[in-house]
Parts: C-alpha cells; structure tokens; sequence
C-alpha cells in the first residue's frame, strides 16, 4: 500500500466550508475490497478533509474503527498497517500450493486457511456440521486474529473520547433487526466492529449484552440510512463509499450469474433508499416553505406549529462514490487479499477520490427546496448531480 509514501503530492487544500455542516464518510461491507475505502480516506486526509462522523458495516466498521479509534496523523499509519497484516506473505504460499491454477489457488487457500491476522478455520465446523458448537463459536472461522490486530491498533479511549464519531451496523440474531452501536451514545469497543463483520455462516456472532449479533450487511449493507435517520438532523456532505454495483449487464453464463447475485446482494437497494430519502427531505422542505408563509395567527396555533415541526431545512449532499470493477475480478473478488488486489484497489480509491475533490460537486447551485443532493461520481466519469 501507499498509504504513508503517497505517489503524488498533495493537491491544493479543498477543506469543505463548515457552513455545509459536518463530513461524514459512510463504508459498505465487501471483504477485501475494502482496500478502496483506504484510498479514498487517504485522499481526504491529504486534502485537510477529516470526517467527522465514520458509519461502516463490516470491512467498513473495520476500516471506521481504524480511522475514528487514531488521532488524525496516525490514521493511514493504522490503515497501512492493518492492511498488510491481512496481505500476509501467506497468499504467496497459497500460489505455490496449487501450482497452474493462477488467482484461483489463492482464493480457494483462502477459503481452506483462512487469512493471517483476520480469521481462521474452526476445525470443529469442518468436521461435522451438526457438531454442537455452541451459539458464540457457530461459524466456520474464528475471528479470535481479527480482535487481536485491532487491539494493537485502535485506541478504544480515542475512539469514544476522540472528535470522529463511530456507528456500526450489526443484526440482531434473536429478533432479526438492524443495531447501530453509535459512540455518541454508548462506550464502544471491539466487539462492537467483530459483531459488524461477523457475516453467517463462515463467522460466528459476537454478544453484546444480553445478545447475539450477525454482520450488518445481512439487513443493510450500505448504512447511509443511519445519517437521515439521525436526530437531530444535521447539513452534511456525505461520502459514501460503494464497492458492490448496483447496475450490471445481463449474465450469459452460470460464473457471471454468481457474480451478478452477489453485487446485487450487497448493493442493498441503493437506489430505492436514495430515491425515498430524497423525497422526504424534498417534502419536509415544502412544510417549512410552507409554514413560512402562514399568517401570524396561523403559525401561532399549537396544531399548526406541531404539524410545522415536520418540515425541516437542512441539506445533505451525498457524494456517492462507485468503485470499479478491476479486471479479471469474479465473485470471489471479496476474498482477494492478494498484496497486488490490496494495491490495485486502494490505489483506483484514492485517484477516484481526488478526481471527485477536484471536481467539488457540492459547490454547484441547487434548488432550494431540495435537502438531499445526490452526487453520482463513477470512476473515469464526471461526477452528475441530481
């Protein structure tokens, strides 16, 4: 990774006028391609862009919990170097293992090994599948290394004491609901990143309190939800980081159609949610429009001023950013922790991200009833506000 000797010198300060409100960077779940999420961090930081609040599930708790749990100079030094602990020299050992089989042997060593620093088999869940685990240990893998590297790398004080804000997303295993453990509101810690990155079967759940919780992804892979749900609602501009595409062409043969499923899977309906949540921010801006030109005695009635308290005018620009799909990927592409896959992603992140910057979508004119302002940026492309 580049992460602490970038390979282009910082470009001209583009820090994002307060008077837009707070930054806030929301990170998909995706496995390996997380490595995306700590280029276009990285991007931010050399811009003097520091969020304020971080919302992840899964690999984007992991990467939130890194960057929320540092004090800003020591961030990309903790990304850099949990990311090479998961890079293991280990992939290169898989390579030899099943000589002529090319990427696919790293996958599948994966699969069978696991990945140094972040999982490992459960020889008990191999043996027999109705073996009586236990509720905490039903899964696959233990993730037993992953709580280790992060002990040595996130500062539980930072993290709950410290300016960044962390939500992560984790499913509650008894009643099937969505959690955000929101440091604002309560004392996080690593179980809390473990439970959003504990993805059924192949990790088991973590408890926390009186229960047990599954990775986020399963309900809602992309946790920007957690921004307009907020209360009280705040201006923001918003990053939020997308590794699954929602779009795609039609699938001609069975491998293409498991790979269609999954970015579908994970994709979480972006669209939908986007589209409802610009509605209800463009109405709660007609009822103060409204409110507004009420006569005095009007606005004054208490039934009035409770239905007025609906509407609201703050503004959220949401810079959605997609990653590309790098060549030769397939529906394993989540498990490449090769060095090259880490590299190629966390590079196509932080050139996506300074093209984004460079553009500053937010600074375009809007219309004013619009509190949710959507800007499209795919990689290569001119970023379209809508």
């Amino acid at each position: 990774m580049n992460a602490m000797n970038p390979i282009h010198a910082p470009a001209a300060d583009r820090r994002i006028p307060r008077d837009l409100g707070q930054v806030v960077l929301v990170l998909q779940g995706g496995g390996a391609l997380g490595a995306y999420q700590v280029g276009v961090y990285r991007a931010l930081h050399e811009a003097g862009i520091e969020p304020d609040w971080v919302i992840g599930t899964s690999i984007g708790a992991i990467n939130g919990g890194l960057i929320a749990g540092n004090p800003p100079e020591r961030r990309l030094e903790r990304l850099s170097a949990f990311w090479r602990r998961v890079a293991h020299d280990a992939v290169r050992a898989h390579l030899s293992a099943w000589p002529g089989l090319g990427p696919a042997s790293a996958h599948w060593a994966t699969l069978m090994r696991g990945v140094a620093g972040f999982f490992a088999p459960n020889p008990f869940a191999l043996a027999n599948p109705h073996w009586p685990l236990g509720p905490e240990a039903a899964g696959y893998y233990t993730t037993a290394p992953l709580r280790e590297t992060l002990a040595g790398l996130v500062d539980l004080a930072q993290l709950n004491g410290g300016p960044c804000r962390l939500t992560v997303g984790a499913a509650n295993v008894r009643t099937g609901q969505m959690r955000y453990f929101d440091s604002r509101e309560e004392a996080l810690d690593l179980r809390h990143v473990a439970a959003s990155g504990a993805l059924p079967p192949a990790f088991p759940p973590v408890r926390i309190g009186d229960d047990l919780y599954w990775d986020g992804g399963i309900l809602s892979n992309t946790p920007v939800e957690a921004v307009f749900d907020d209360n009280p609602r705040r201006d923001a501009v918003v990053f939020a980081v997308h590794m699954w595409n929602p779009s795609g062409p039609e699938p001609r043969t069975l491998w293409e159609v498991v790979n269609r499923q999954k970015d579908l899977q994970y994709a979480s309906r972006a669209h939908s949610h986007i589209a409802r949540q610009k509605q209800m921010h463009r109405l709660r801006h007609v009822i103060s429009e409204l409110a507004r030109r009420l006569p005095g005695d009007l606005a004054a009635d208490p039934e009035i001023a409770a239905l007025a308290a609906h509407g609201c005018l703050t503004r959220m620009h949401v810079v959605r950013l997609l990653a590309p799909r790098l060549e030769a990927e397939d529906h394993l592409r989540d498990i490449d922790f090769s060095p090259t896959g880490i590299r190629l992603r966390e590079e196509a992140g932080y050139l996506h991200a300074r093209q984004v910057l460079a553009e500053a979508p937010w600074t375009r004119e809007v219309d004013a009833l619009e509190g949710f302002v959507l800007h499209e940026a795919d990689a290569g492309h001119a970023a379209v506000t809508r």
